[in-house]
């Protein structure tokens, strides 16, 4: 069984209402991390940046606006599905990118038939992750503290 699906999209980066470049965008799905897509932009003279959030907040995203955090994604026009605003942020700085729908549809779909929505609890060892989680979190307080 295939452990991941990646591909690869142009995006516009939207630096003002004037001001837009497109860049290469890499898509990525695991099934060790069901519930989550990956981001990844190269933008000129940087290194790649990755945002890792929830794959149903990209399907959900689609169709309406969604996200009330870090990450917002919406269409761009209401009355169609032809591109679609993802709006990254961190502290008072933000990214917006846009998108067409169709490469991010496939790519959706990809996943799906890797691990159907709603299916993902069956992969997902949470347990383990949570203690895991949880015994980093206390060494690294036993050990500052």
């Amino acid at each position: 069984m295939r452990e991941s699906v990646e591909a690869e999209v142009m995006m516009s980066f939207l630096v003002s209402e004037e001001l837009s470049f497109r860049i290469p965008v890499e898509l990525g799905y695991e099934t060790c991390d069901p519930y989550a897509v990956r981001l990844t932009f190269h933008l000129p003279g940087d290194a790649p940046v990755t945002w890792t959030f929830g794959r149903e907040l990209l399907i959900d995203g689609m169709g309406e606006a969604c996200g009330d955090g870090d990450v917002r994604i919406e269409p761009a026009d209401s009355d169609t599905v032809g591109d679609v605003l993802i709006r990254l942020q961190v502290g008072v700085d933000q990214a917006l990118f846009r998108c067409g729908a169709a490469p991010l549809i496939t790519f959706l779909d990809r996943t799906d038939k890797l691990v159907p929505l709603g299916q993902e609890r069956s992969l997902a060892d949470f347990d383990s992750h949570l203690d895991e989680a949880l015994d980093r979190i206390l060494a690294e307080e036993q050990s500052t503290g």
